[in-house]
């Protein structure tokens, strides 16, 4: 373990001699030794941050509601998150490659300005994918399940087979890091056929469709939501994107497992929220052109399978559904893997309760097991706190986003003011003169996306989710962590200063 000291104590970035390679090598300079296994590739890191970002997912939760606040024309809200989100992409595929450690959030809030920052950077990153896992497969993945085999399950059927789904997500991570990277790599796609093919299955199907009603491309710039007209609601619409395009982050989660982590963790970063933002668009514009009657799309409760099965024999729908609740599961096995690599990032510097239980990694699977098993309880936790909540949806699905938007805005903001002095990797993604104006934009977007996220009344359940949570942080800093930093048992080492090149 690294403590913090002053810039003149701090490590430096330079390889040490003697190291297995040059990437275990910068794992080494900061501090750590190399104990998790390099195995992820391109594809498998780029599979990661596209199924965590799970346009299915979103979509099929989220375009309900964005059409009953402002019809069909609520689509249109999609690329403004998606250019928003795009620029954060950019801003963390540079740092990726300045700080290569698992444990991003924490490690990057850290390095940049002190533990005690990294404390609740870290913090938050672990309540957004705490809640992530029990709110997708509570919310998604199970009723969708129970909606193709055609059973109407009570609501403690539903929570009982969550449960149990989540428990097998952290299992597959348990195994093995190389069996949730080949289910994500299935996952891409069972993403692009669960969401893109139906819908384009659907498209084309509306084309051939002879019968009276139907859809028509005036869909797309209807704005009679139920929820009222006015640009309030286009802007609770943009909701859609906002809830969806998080997560692309996470692939830097698993940097110290990754083969060539300079060039492959920047380049899946960008290629997940990028082939995400274009296909969830392309999915969005074939569903609503073909929604034959926006008033029972509204009223549904799974609009998209409303839609697909006005053209489709429903045999053919649940198929798809069935896909698209297997790319969900595969969205948690991913989070469950970038959430067991923060605590172990956390406990190794000795910043959690009981650290030394996370930080131990498994001889034989090279995995976190103990952070993976405590991890997946505490999601359990979540799922069960929401499924008791009056109002489900908003309580976790809203949770699950104000937290990701808080980390951006505390690493954004510690990043424009080190970036400066902070020395480019050799021949490693780097943005240049375009950083400074990138990082104001990301600014804007990201305190526009928090006061979406906390200000309307109807989320405010999930801003006493968050609230309640940090107040615990705030408990265990004040009461424990802060002594531990100040006696250096806790903490990290800050980067050096040195000029950026």
């Amino acid at each position: 373990m690294v403590t913090e000291g002053t810039a003149a104590e701090s490590v430096s970035v330079s390889a040490p001699g003697g190291a297995e390679n040059p990437h275990d090598a910068r794992v080494a300079a900061f501090g750590y030794k190399q104990e998790l296994k390099r195995t992820l590739r391109f594809f498998s890191l780029f599979a990661l941050s596209f199924s965590i970002v799970s346009i299915s997912t979103g979509i099929f939760l989220n375009y309900g509601f964005a059409i009953n606040q402002f019809g069909g024309a609520a689509i249109w809200t999609w690329p403004i998150a998606a250019v928003g989100q795009i620029v954060m992409a950019l801003l963390i595929a540079e740092l990726s490659t300045k700080i290569p450690l698992a444990g991003y959030a924490y490690q990057w809030g850290a390095r940049l300005v002190g533990s005690t920052y990294g404390w609740y950077t870290g913090f938050f990153g672990l309540l957004y994918m705490s809640i992530t896992g029990g709110a997708i497969i509570l919310l998604g993945a199970t009723p969708l399940l129970f909606n193709a085999l055609g059973i109407d399950a009570p609501d403690g059927l539903i929570l009982g087979v969550a449960i149990a789904i989540l428990l097998f997500t952290v299992a597959i991570n348990i195994i093995s890091v190389q069996l949730a990277a080949r289910v994500n790599n299935v996952a891409v796609v069972a993403e692009i056929i669960g969401t893109v093919l139906l819908a384009i299955t659907v498209i084309v199907a509306f084309g051939l469709y002879t019968g009276d009603g139907g859809g028509t491309t005036a869909n797309l710039w209807n704005t009679s939501g139920t929820a009222g007209p006015g640009v309030g609601h286009f802007v609770m619409a943009g909701l859609l994107g906002i809830y969806t395009m998080v997560g692309f982050e996470l692939s830097a989660d698993l940097t110290e497992e990754a083969v060539d982590s300079q060039k492959a963790v920047p380049r899946a970063v960008l290629t997940g929220v990028i082939g995400s933002a274009v296909l969830g668009m392309v999915a969005l514009i074939c569903f609503t052109v073909a929604m034959p009657d926006l008033g029972a799309a509204q009223a549904s409760d799974a609009p998209i399978v409303t839609i697909a099965e006005y053209y489709l024999p429903a045999a053919v729908v649940k198929t798809f559904v069935v896909v698209v609740a297997f790319s969900m599961i595969a969205l948690v096995i991913a989070t469950q893997a970038a959430q067991s690599r923060l605590m172990y990032s956390m406990g190794r510097d000795n910043m959690l309760p009981f650290s030394r239980h996370f930080r131990a990694v498994n001889g034989r699977t090279r995995t976190p097991v103990r952070a993976l098993i405590v991890g997946g309880v505490i999601s359990v936790c979540f799922m069960t706190y929401g499924f008791l909540q009056t109002d489900s949806f908003t309580t976790l699905v809203g949770a699950t986003s104000i937290a990701p938007y808080v980390v951006y805005l505390l690493i954004v903001g510690s990043y424009m003011r080190r970036r400066p002095t902070l020395a480019a990797a050799p021949g490693a993604f780097k943005l240049g003169r375009f950083g400074v104006p990138l990082m104001i934009v990301g600014l804007l977007w990201i305190v526009s996306a928090l006061l979406i996220l906390t200000i309307p009344s109807d989320f405010h359940g999930a801003v006493k989710v968050v609230a309640g949570a940090t107040v615990l942080a705030i408990l265990w800093h004040l009461l424990v962590l802060r002594g531990r930093i100040k006696r250096r048992e806790a903490g990290v080492a800050l980067l050096a200063a040195t000029p950026q090149r």
